[in-house]
């Protein structure tokens, strides 16, 4: 499958259950990809330098998964190659007290990377549609009855394609990643954790009963990501069994983002250009 097949912007719907969860024909090619990663990579590094430099537009990476589909190693792995003076990663973690007495968005607003730099949020605006859809904790929330209705979580997908919309014409990207792992490959994730001393700081007991909704959680992604991929804010639904093909398709999309943005290093304002052989010539007479 070529990237294209695992981006989805509105031009197509998600099957879910149709896409591949590992990389299939591929893993006789690892050693390849794997260098094709730190190749990419290495090209993306200089693209950065050249956003970070001009300032005119900023760039984020939403990623979503189900528990144990590799986020954190992906952050670690493949955005690690980057200069991280222009690397903004935001973990959001279950929402606390403030956040609740606040719009759903006010915290991944306060979380927004200056133009410039990119941002990576390790979960996202969308937690809002996904887990909160799946045990309906909207019904908890202290809102107006006119702010509860059945159309809920369909208002909340309008929202989120219009402040996507929002942003892109205001200088930033919104790029989103779905991991797909498959279901044996989590329970063998989560085996890991429990029997191997060093992974039990990732276990929590909790993840593990969410295997118990599955279904549902298929069905709230698929509809979440038919509803919100556009054009300018695409979805990419990555297998996620094999994680080396997943940072390859992930160094894929950077470095093609980063080439389609074409971001170029700022000219000298005239009046500094002028300083330069006086200043040049100052420096040769030390």
């Amino acid at each position: 499958m070529a990237l294209k097949d695992y981006c989805f912007d509105g031009k197509r719907q998600l099957k879910l259950k149709e896409m591949p969860t590992d990389a299939g024909e591929y893993k006789v090619q690892k050693s390849d990809l794997v260098a094709l990663t730190e190749a990419n990579m290495t090209q993306a590094a200089m693209l950065q330098e050249k956003l970070y430099a001009a300032k005119r537009e900023g760039l984020v990476f939403a990623l979503q998964a189900r528990d144990a589909a590799g986020k954190d190693s992906l952050i670690k792995k493949v955005f690690s190659h980057l200069n991280p003076a222009g690397l903004k990663i935001t973990s959001f973690k279950v929402p606390n007290k403030t956040d609740l007495a606040h719009d759903y968005m006010w915290r991944i607003n306060r979380a927004m990377p200056e133009r410039g730099t990119i941002g990576v949020f390790n979960r996202s605006h969308y937690e809002d549609v996904l887990v909160v859809q799946v045990h309906q904790m909207q019904k908890d929330y202290i809102l107006a009855p006119r702010c509860l209705t059945e159309d809920f979580f369909e208002r909340r997908y309008r929202q989120l394609n219009n402040w996507e919309e929002y942003l892109w014409e205001n200088g930033f990207r919104m790029v989103k990643v779905f991991l797909n792992v498959s279901k044996e490959e989590q329970k063998n994730r989560f085996m890991d954790r429990m029997e191997l001393t060093e992974k039990h700081w990732k276990l929590s007991v909790g993840d593990m009963k969410e295997r118990a909704l599955w279904d549902e959680y298929e069905r709230v992604f698929e509809d979440c990501i038919n509803a919100t991929a556009t054009e300018h804010a695409p979805w990419y639904v990555l297998p996620a069994d094999n994680k080396w093909y997943t940072r390859y398709l992930m160094s894929e999309i950077i470095l093609r983002t980063l080439e389609d943005m074409d971001p170029q290093f700022p000219p000298l304002n005239a009046e500094e250009a002028a300083k330069i052989p006086m200043a040049m010539q100052e420096l040769e007479n030390e």
